[in-house]
């Protein structure tokens, strides 16, 4: 004892069992760790309506400053180049949502006609078939729906007008994504070598090194996702338009933005175009477009996935699915399409700063077309999808 009357702290770390103290060190940090990441997500969430436009212009320019560095190189201005590039795509996306919408609008008339006759010969099916149900029967459980509709008149006004202000929402932020991708494509570079001035010198080439090596991987997820999602879009595309499903195309188009949400957002797609191929076409078009959608997803998980993705971003299908459920119980379908392209990037650039091989790397050596490739051998979510290409 000493002249205080505490015990030394040597006398306590020998009264305290090791594991404890094990564990009560790990249990603070981890609940220091917890804490930071809440209020991290507690932020975001509140200025989703700024997170998110930025974040999609951030995927948008991983897929397009690729072409602006080509035009740079090439000799022309960057401003010239990054709107060559912004228009071209802008034209492009236009040219297909111009074609989706029309069609769509012209494929309406028929789809109502099918879903008529689909109507006509589920009442009889009912009248006629094993159910015996009797047309009053019928046109009593009609009554009642069209009567909770009449009282819930209120609710879906409310909800249309709910949806005018979405559409609202949605608008204004079309516009900052636009803003903030031109501004990334023109003057990306130099953003971040202010963004990166807040690390201490010593270390600062590193993690420049690890910002490029995450805005790599970024780059190739964005890259073979859209090879993923066209891939998914043509075979169930050309599925629904030999069976003669109505609205092939804007189908389609829809597999292949759902396709950019992994594994759940093409199956949700794909559901969507089994739906309307059964109510308009039967129940053996419908079955054979099930058949069609899963043998497209098998193409997707066993072929396209290992080769493309896998390569890609290098995490481990269970990382994938992980991100994909956190992201959409967070931030609902934003959340689930952001989840793992930041998964990705946050893999990658630990994966660099952790690297002994990026010690010496200069940073203008790392660029954003090429996946990393250091480090193959470091712990961490890197498993890839598949065998190794």
């Amino acid at each position: 004892m000493s002249g205080s009357g505490k015990p030394p702290a040597d006398d306590v770390r020998d009264v305290v069992p090791r594991i404890l103290r094990v564990a009560a060190a790990i249990g603070w940090r981890f609940l220091v760790v917890v804490a930071a990441l809440y209020v991290v997500g507690t932020v975001t969430g509140y200025l989703a309506g700024l997170v998110v436009p930025v974040a999609i212009a951030l995927l948008l320019a991983a897929l397009l400053a690729p072409g602006v560095d080509q035009f740079a190189g090439l000799g022309v201005p960057r401003g010239l180049a990054t709107a060559l590039v912004l228009v071209g795509g802008l034209v492009i996306l236009g040219g297909v949502l111009t074609f989706v919408v029309v069609t769509f609008v012209n494929g309406i008339p028929g789809l109502v006609s099918q879903l008529s006759q689909s109507v006509d010969t589920a009442t009889k099916w009912l009248t006629d078939g094993p159910l015996h149900l009797s047309d009053n029967q019928i046109r009593e459980a009609s009554a009642r729906f069209m009567a909770t509709l009449t009282e819930n008149q209120s609710d879906i006004t409310t909800g249309a007008l709910t949806t005018a202000a979405t559409v609202g929402e949605v608008l204004t932020q079309t516009l900052l994504v636009l803003f903030t991708l031109i501004f990334f494509l023109y003057d990306g570079p130099r953003i971040w070598q202010f963004l990166i001035r807040a690390a201490p010198d010593r270390v600062r080439t590193r993690v420049d090194v690890a910002g490029r090596r995450g805005l790599a991987a970024l780059v190739s997820y964005v890259r073979a996702t859209s090879a993923v999602a066209v891939v998914d879009a043509v075979g169930i595309g050309i599925g629904l338009a030999v069976l003669g499903v109505p609205l092939a195309i804007p189908l389609a188009a829809l597999v292949f933005l759902g396709a950019f949400i992994p594994i759940i957002g093409a199956v949700v797609a794909g559901s969507v175009a089994i739906l309307i191929a059964l109510v308009a076409n039967g129940v053996v078009a419908g079955l054979v477009v099930a058949g069609i959608v899963i043998a497209v997803m098998q193409l997707e998980s066993h072929v396209l996935q290992p080769l493309l993705l896998g390569r890609a971003v290098k995490l481990h299908p269970l990382a994938v699915v992980l991100a994909i459920t956190g992201g959409l119980l967070v931030g609902g379908i934003a959340g689930a399409l952001l989840s793992v392209p930041l998964l990705a990037v946050l893999n990658s650039g630990i994966r660099s700063l952790l690297s002994e091989a990026d010690e010496h790397v200069d940073p203008a050596d790392v660029h954003a077309s090429e996946p990393e490739e250091s480090a193959p051998d470091e712990p961490g979510l890197d498993t890839e999808v598949g065998p190794k290409p």
